[in-house]
């Protein structure tokens, strides 16, 4: 008992040290950018006008005049000065007050500046330790390894994305189609341990994951993608189509998951509390639970996407844009990442039952 106190005592030690240590580094890592970053010591408005559009869209932009001391580089101490124009709505700017800082460019010989963007690591690591707290209080020890399968996995997804970067000769799906098999059996063995419930989540999930990819396919090949927009993707220099289905095929993968782990665990759970149950009961009651909570996953999945859009969908329709142009621009690639994860989910229930019955019997051929 002492030592398990022992024990406690030091991981939470160990935790405060880290959000203490973070929030100090965050506040006082001015040297490790390359740009400067300049902390506003002054903002005063200097001018403010009233604008109105050709839609009738009122609003007013203000210009500020801003003076700020630079914390890095080698203009380090030095008070710029910086002329900074936002709108009332914020669309695409800020307003600034004493104590925020921001990156900057400085213009040598007038020792002034023009804001590139705002340094926000500080608010960052506080919502990222608000989260980890949180999961750590209600998880305990499955939280803990939920925050380190967490960051495994972004550190995958990072390198993958990397190496889809540096060699574009390798298809984008292939890679991801890999990080998916570690995201999966890394996340499900850390959080579940090595058991047949566990087996089952993986092998589940990858196979629910998979047939939504192939049915997803299967329909934009039958339809010759009649109806998706790839216009939010203008930008990228690489081909939409592989882009939209790696999206779609990492998209789907969290809500199947959670499906697959439910499932598995829930039949599992219902064997072990009664070993001799008849496989048809067991089954009808994995029925059961995937029915409810089909609804409620697939929901899940299509307002995910689809609240990504609603600021698009709202400057549309206040710029005065048909409402079936407004959608098809906006919705149209949210709603099939929706419905192919929705598949998924669907797929993944009976694959999870059959898979969880397997095993179950398998277990009983060796008592």
């Amino acid at each position: 008992m002492q030592k398990q106190t022992k024990k406690q005592l030091f991981i939470y030690f160990l935790i405060a040290a880290s959000f203490f240590g973070s929030i100090i580094f965050v506040n006082f890592n001015h040297e490790f950018y390359d740009q400067p970053i300049a902390k506003v010591t002054e903002a005063t408005v200097t001018d403010r006008t009233e604008t109105v559009d050709q839609h009738q869209n009122q609003d007013i932009v203000v210009t500020q005049q801003i003076m700020a001391t630079v914390q890095n580089g080698t203009y380090k101490g030095e008070t710029i000065n910086i002329t900074n124009e936002y709108s009332g709505s914020h669309a695409y700017d800020h307003s600034f007050q004493p104590g925020d800082e921001v990156f900057v460019t400085i213009d040598d010989s007038t020792l002034t500046g023009t804001i590139e963007n705002v340094k926000r690591d500080k608010y960052l690591i506080l919502v990222a330790w608000l989260f980890i707290i949180i999961l750590l209080a209600v998880g305990k020890k499955q939280g803990l390894l939920s925050v380190i399968s967490l960051a495994v996995n972004a550190v995958i997804l990072s390198f993958a994305l990397d190496i889809y970067l540096q060699n574009s000769d390798i298809s984008l799906l292939i890679i991801c189609g890999i990080s998916i098999v570690l995201f999966t059996v890394i996340s499900l063995l850390m959080v579940n341990g090595l058991n047949e419930k566990t087996y089952t989540a993986i092998i589940a999930t990858l196979l629910g994951t998979l047939s939504s990819l192939l049915i997803a396919y299967l329909a934009l090949f039958v339809t010759g993608e009649q109806g998706l927009r790839y216009e939010e993707m203008s930008f990228l220099s690489r081909n939409p189509q592989t882009v939209f289905m790696a999206g779609l095929l990492i998209g789907s993968l969290g809500a199947v998951m959670d499906v697959a782990i439910t499932m598995s665990s829930s039949i599992f759970e219902l064997y072990e509390k009664n070993n001799q149950i008849n496989l048809k009961k067991l089954k009808a009651s994995g029925i059961d639970i995937g029915k409810d909570i089909m609804g409620t996953m697939t929901n899940i999945l299509f307002f995910a996407y689809v609240s990504g859009s609603i600021p698009m969908l709202l400057l549309y329709f206040k710029n005065a844009s048909p409402l079936g142009f407004t959608l098809s621009m906006n919705l149209s690639i949210e709603l099939a990442r929706a419905l192919a994860g929705g598949i998924g989910i669907v797929l993944t229930i009976p694959i999870a039952i059959y898979t969880s019955i397997f095993f179950i019997q398998r277990k009983r051929a060796r008592t």
